[in-house]
């Protein structure tokens, strides 16, 4: 059967309230319209679906049995509108995004924590990535949008909006103090213990190309899954490393590690957004987009 599913609808009011006249006001119609869908209706199913009555009207048990499905698809209908709605105005909603360790922590988690507070019953699944990961999480669908550190290789509908730049430092510990005091090469660094991210990153790729640019090979002595085991590694005498400058501020100030200048200019890295273009996103997605773009 192809039936009109207004003429279930219609049905649903006409059994709640055992009223048309009710039913019909409810609807923001008229009474000879909905008795005249009631009677489509019937028509269709092939059967009595109410028992007509001065007093009123009264389900057969045929409607009977099909008020109980129809008020059951009704109800769901009706909580899948309330949470579209609740949804639009962000009173709830969930968001999954990827994120680099770097971006994370540099970037975005004082924009997250504004977010929550104006939205907080909005729900935020972060996946932790390398820079590769994240962009094929966005192609895969896994995840909406991703915040990621250059260098970043996106193809096809995938965009790269950059967001801020920032620099790296290289440090030591406190057994380097020496070399705090003088500009050190990248040639020099090498004869060092040296502390990087692992070769599957784009920061591993950032400073192996840096390297081998100025004649040298980056052969790390210590490799790690994130940016922020490289801090205590260096603090506990294990070597130099890169790390932004924004991670390194406060052991600096405490005199946990040496700032060691270099000779050769790191280049300045970006902090950008990866995004499908041909890809729908959500209401609340769009709005934590905003924050991280402008808050």
């Amino acid at each position: 059967m192809n039936i009109n599913y207004e003429y279930y609808r219609i049905f649903y009011y006409v059994g709640k309230y055992s009223n048309f006249t009710k039913a019909a006001h409810v609807l923001g119609s008229s009474q000879p319209n909905v008795t005249r869908a009631i009677n489509c209706l019937e028509s269709e199913v092939q059967c009595k679906l109410f028992v007509r009555t001065n007093r009123g009207v009264h389900l057969t048990p045929e409607g009977e049995k099909l008020y109980t499905r129809v008020s059951a698809a009704i109800s769901i209908l009706q909580m899948a509108e309330d949470e579209l709605m609740e949804s639009l105005s962000l009173e709830q909603g969930s968001i999954s995004i990827g994120a680099s360790e770097t971006a994370l922590n540099i970037y975005m988690l004082e924009k997250l924590r504004r977010f929550h507070i104006e939205y907080p019953r909005i729900k935020i699944k972060i996946h932790n990535h390398t820079t590769p990961q994240a962009v094929q999480s966005v192609r895969s669908g896994e995840t909406e949008f991703a915040v990621v550190t250059t260098p970043v290789i996106a193809d096809g509908s995938l965009k790269v909006k950059r967001l801020e730049s920032f620099r790296e430092v290289l440090i030591g510990g406190k057994t380097f103090d020496g070399l705090g005091h003088r500009k050190i090469s990248l040639k020099e660094i090498c004869r060092y213990p040296f502390i990087c991210l692992g070769k599957e990153t784009m920061t591993y790729k950032f400073y192996y190309d840096l390297f081998m640019s100025h004649g040298v090979e980056l052969r790390p002595d210590t490799e790690v899954a994130t940016t922020d085991q490289i801090l205590p590694l260096v603090e506990h005498e294990m070597g130099l490393a890169f790390i932004p400058g924004a991670m390194a501020q406060e052991a600096v100030a405490k005199h946990k590690v040496t700032l060691i200048p270099t000779a050769e200019e790191i280049p300045e890295r970006d902090i950008c957004m990866v995004y499908d273009s041909g890809r729908p996103m959500s209401v609340a997605a769009h709005k934590l987009q905003e924050y991280i773009k402008y808050k």
